[in-house]
């Protein structure tokens, strides 16, 4: 696998229009749109607002990664598959993206809007999910009993067969207005 170390592409775009079992290690990004990315690894990457229109992210890794307010709901539907691995995605936006092949792992997600998404398939784990948005969201068979500060309403999302720990229950009554104790 090629690695691409230390590279600043703030000030210009990478230069090809395909990137195929690529390591990017520690590089600043603000503009992939309309690149292809598949079966590549970002490593201690930044990518916090970068735009990502039509770009293909397909078998992407993102390990220790900043992809704050990345629009993830402009980047191509066709084989998007992605993982996350300890990254900060605050205000990260999934609206209607198809994440049934994806994977959450000890994430920071805070202020996240998965409005409209399909997370069926998808793992989460370990993750702080502090004022994400779940609207009309399908939760279905999703295990949050290792996550943490979600609040998602039962009547507006598919959460059947979602797990989840009874100390967490408060997460899911919030638009009731109940007092649990």
């Amino acid at each position: 696998m090629e690695s691409i170390n230390n590279v600043d592409f703030t000030e210009r775009k990478p230069v090809e229009s395909a990137y195929e079992q690529v390591t990017f290690n520690n590089c600043t990004f603000s503009d992939l749109s309309g690149i292809d990315f598949m079966d590549c690894v970002f490593k201690n990457c930044n990518l916090s607002n970068a735009e990502i229109k039509n770009c293909k992210i397909s078998d992407i890794t993102f390990s220790n990664c900043k992809l704050t307010g990345v629009n993830f709901s402009e980047a191509k539907d066709f084989a998007f598959a992605v993982k996350f691995e300890e990254c900060i995605l605050d205000y990260a936006i999934f609206e209607r993206k198809k994440l049934n092949k994806s994977f959450f792992t000890k994430c920071k997600i805070h202020g996240a809007d998965f409005t409209q998404a399909d997370l069926s398939k998808s793992k989460i784990h370990d993750c702080d999910l502090w004022d994400a948005v779940f609207i009309n969201t399908n939760l279905a068979g999703l295990d949050f009993t290792t996550c943490k500060n979600f609040t998602i309403d039962p009547t507006s999302n598919n959460i059947r067969k979602a797990k989840f720990r009874s100390s967490d229950l408060a997460g899911l009554l919030t638009k009731f207005d109940i007092i649990i104790k």
